[in-house]
């Protein structure tokens, strides 16, 4: 016998966040150009799969780019600081 009534669908991979994405943007703050990566992996795998997290590894995307610049910009500061520092003596 067979039933013409919908068996309920359960969510799919399609709903949840991608969890690259939430890592991603985690590692941002922390280890930007791991962040990085794994930001790119997860848009790449977001594009193919559907799942949600757009945003959060484009985030962290922007934010690993922002935070290697920063980094890079102290570092040639605090060089020239400890060149200057020598200098002096």
């Amino acid at each position: 016998m067979s039933s013409n009534t919908a068996m309920p669908q359960s969510a799919g991979t399609a709903a949840g966040y991608n969890v690259l994405a939430i890592v991603g943007f985690i590692l941002a703050f922390v280890f930007p150009l791991a962040g990085l990566i794994v930001s790119i992996i997860a848009l790449s795998q977001i594009k193919k799969t559907g799942e949600r997290g757009h945003g959060l590894a484009l985030a962290g995307v922007i934010l690993s780019i922002a935070f290697m610049v920063i980094y890079i910009i102290l570092a040639i500061v605090t060089v020239t600081a400890g060149m200057a520092q020598v200098q002096t003596y």
